[in-house]
């Protein structure tokens, strides 16, 4: 019996013009209904989705929860309660801003509440309009973090092979770090050790779940822990293809027509 679902937030759950569609919120609400917990892992913090939560009547309720930052948090959703927090030491964070403020990036930094940029390029300002989040512009001094815990910092730039090549170039930089790609467009980076699939182990064993109750959802590279450890795991039809090859099921449907919607109706309720 499945007992929670662990989706992917961005190209998963929403489409391509971030908004839940509304196939997806029914399915959702239904599955709550009928018990089986929804829970949210994303790269984003757990404060940037409060508007999604709403819609999907999961906000400040208690015993609902959500993984954030690409598992550095696990929340529970009344009153965003942090029930674990693994952030990076800010020695990594100055190491990793010094050598990505001379690269062609922007560089994102991820406190508990907040949100901060450092060369933000206008592709990334219009990504950014696109979602009611707020941040603040850095300068090149990140002194002021030093008694902030940071939960994940992530470059930026559109150009994949890019940021690859920066991957093998800073190797030495990454030890110590739990790095990914996700979005065709980031670079992230986590305290070692800190993933979703290691978050979604925390959070079964708090509920008294197996992870063979557990379904994951995803589309991309940060998604690929969490999809190795569900008992199900399911690739979104828009997903890249190395995410497909690791899946148990791939959907029919892409993140425009309601992923969440085909894999509730298909594992919960057994109905296509």
């Amino acid at each position: 019996m499945i007992k929670a679902i662990i989706s992917d937030i961005d190209e998963t759950l929403l489409d391509d013009k971030h908004k839940l569609p509304q196939a997806n919120i029914e399915a959702i609400r239904k599955a709550s209904a009928a018990g089986v917990k929804f829970v949210p892992a994303t790269g984003r913090g757990y404060w940037a989705i409060a508007g999604i939560l709403k819609e999907l009547d999961l906000f400040d309720q208690e015993n609902e929860y959500v993984i954030s930052y690409n598992g550095c948090c696990l929340s529970e959703n009344k009153n965003d309660k942090i029930l674990e927090f693994r952030g990076l030491p800010y020695e990594k964070v100055k190491k990793l801003f010094d050598f990505g403020k001379d690269k062609d990036v922007c560089i994102q930094i991820y406190t508990q509440d907040k949100l901060y940029m450092y060369n933000m390029g206008e592709d990334e300002r219009e990504h950014y309009r696109h979602f009611a989040n707020s941040f603040t512009e850095l300068s090149e001094d990140i002194s002021f973090l030093k008694d902030i815990p940071v939960a994940k910092m992530l470059y930026q730039k559109v150009d994949m092979p890019y940021l690859r090549r920066l991957a093998h170039e800073m190797s030495d930089l990454l030890e110590g770090v739990t790095h990914t790609f996700s979005s065709n467009r980031y670079f992230e980076m986590n305290n070692q050790g800190v993933d979703k699939g290691a978050m979604v182990k925390v959070l079964a064993e708090k509920l008294g779940f197996t992870l063979d109750e557990v379904i994951a959802v995803g589309d991309n590279y940060n998604d690929v822990s969490m999809l190795k450890v569900a008992g199900i795991s399911v690739a979104a039809n828009n997903a890249v293809l190395d995410v497909k090859k690791l899946c148990t099921y791939t959907t029919t449907n892409d993140n425009n027509e309601g992923v969440l919607a085909e894999v509730i109706e298909k594992f919960v309720f057994n109905s296509i």
